[in-house]
């Protein structure tokens, strides 16, 4: 494949690099952030940027003395030509200022060489013809995707370079030239946000579960379209629901408008304002939605890495876990519960992978509707315990009013109001931090959950409950 034809290279580039170092030891500062002796195509130039590399990591001049001596110690001056190669090597650099220039060559060349050994390494994949394909795609993405992480340097920049995106943004949060946020995601609300100290940490996987018609993907919307708001790029894979239904809910969650009447167009005039109004809104925030019904964790993360490349990713959603193909092409029933912790563990590597929060909608088993208390617990997590192994903060959903009727309830708690639209978020597993509830007001024919009103008490906030689950 092409045997011919040598990989790219630049000597003239490398010499010159090697040059200005020699010239003005000083030079090596400018580039020793993203340029390693790995990048040099020649091994005689490798083996002279290294020994220049070492003497700099020891705080000790470099120039043509000291760097002799130091490849005379290390065995080897003569093969790299000796003495007569480095005064070569500052005769033929035309100046030493341009160093970042020849160093920028000698990086992009050595990123090339790189490609063209990741398709080697692609091919070698391909030919060895994975009987699991998504396997097969994953290691060529990795190979792919190494390149890129390892192209990418970190170096001091002015405060300056990091206020502009302030004024020139929608959002202070967005990232900035590609580098990693840290910051945790916003839900939107308060109390929530208190008990997670600040949101959605970031590499945290987030399950969010509760029995079918209860809220769960409503929830799910709403955390998207706070964190969309609040600035933050977020990811919607839509196992269940088309785009289109996703669209809907999240217009009826903004405008406030009935979802029925706007699906069957059926508003008053201010209804329709804010429908309008709402669309514009939702048309500048940066919510990416994939729809297909079927798939494996595998096609997930690729996906997801490549639209963090492109346009950037900080919260993904998961709608729902029991909807992902496990891969598997053995019988459902007796390697159901094995797919499923396979399942849970790639997306919890996802979520570190990809450095974001991965919150995954998971259905709870029928226990809970056979038990006097419906209130969730951990062992209902539906066809498999390492869900709550692998998560690091589970929620639940429970809602009363979905299990008892009010005359039933009268009869029971005859001093009690009925809990109708009344909804608890339960985090009933934090591994770094507290478990507590959040109540909540439902109101279903606009798809939203309002955080009732609370005391913040501090000597709570950040202490977990006793019985709380690590």
């Amino acid at each position: 494949m092409q045997a011919d034809r040598l990989p790219p290279h630049d000597l003239h580039a490398e010499e010159s690099v090697l040059g200005s170092i020699l010239i003005d030891g000083m030079t090596i500062t400018q580039i020793a952030g993203y340029l390693s002796a790995d990048d040099f195509y020649r091994e005689i130039n490798s083996q002279t940027f290294e020994v220049c590399y070492d003497l700099f990591q020891r705080d000790e001049a470099i120039n043509q003395v000291t760097v002799t001596h130091e490849l005379d110690n290390k065995e080897l001056l003569e093969s790299v030509g000796g003495a007569s190669y480095l005064s070569h090597l500052v005769e033929v650099t035309p100046t030493s200022v341009h160093i970042e220039h020849y160093a920028n060559l000698v990086h992009r060349t050595a990123t090339m060489r790189r490609l063209i050994a990741a398709a080697a390494e692609i091919a070698v994949i391909g030919y060895n013809d994975d009987p699991d394909v998504n396997v097969a795609l994953s290691a060529a993405e990795d190979a792919l995707f190494s390149i890129r992480q390892g192209s990418q340097s970190r170096d001091f920049v002015p405060l300056a370079d990091s206020l502009t995106p302030y004024l020139e943004e929608s959002s202070p949060l967005d990232q900035v030239d590609g580098e990693q946020n840290t910051s945790p995601i916003v839900t939107g609300y308060k109390r929530l946000d208190e008990l997670l100290v600040g949101g959605l940490q970031r590499s945290d996987m987030v399950v969010l579960a509760a029995r079918p018609s209860v809220g769960k993907s409503m929830m799910g919307l709403n955390f998207t379209l706070s964190a969309a708001k609040a600035g933050f790029k977020v990811g919607i894979f839509s196992l269940e629901m088309g785009r289109d239904q996703i669209a809907m809910r999240l217009l009826a969650a903004q405008s406030r408008v009935n979802m029925q009447q706007i699906r069957n167009r059926i508003q008053s005039p201010s209804e329709e304002d804010q429908v309008i109004n709402s669309i514009g809104l939702l048309s500048d925030l940066t919510i990416y939605v994939d729809d297909t019904p079927f798939q494996t964790v595998a096609e997930m993360r690729g996906k997801a890495r490549r639209l963090q490349m492109t346009h950037g990713l900080d919260l993904l959603i998961v709608d729902y876990m029991q909807l992902i193909n496990g891969g598997s092409t053995g019988g459902r029933e007796g390697n159901r519960a094995q797919e499923v912790s396979e399942i849970s563990r790639q997306m919890k590597g996802m979520a570190r992978d990809l450095h974001i929060p991965v919150v995954a909608i998971s259905q709870l088993s029928r226990a809970v509707e056979h038990r006097t208390s419906h209130r969730p617990m951990l062992s209902d997590l539906r066809e498999s315990g390492s869900i709550e192994q692998d998560a690091d903060v589970v929620m639940f959903i429970h809602r009363e009013d979905k299990f008892i009727t009010e005359e039933e309830w009268n009869k029971a708690n005859p001093t009690q109001p009925f809990p109708r639209d009344r909804a608890l978020l339960i985090i009933a597993k934090h591994r770094n931090g507290p478990t507590d509830e959040v109540e909540m007001r439902v109101k279903d024919s606009v798809g939203v959950f309002e955080e009732l009103s609370f005391a913040p008490q501090s000597s709570q906030t950040y202490a977990p409950r006793s019985g709380a689950v690590r």
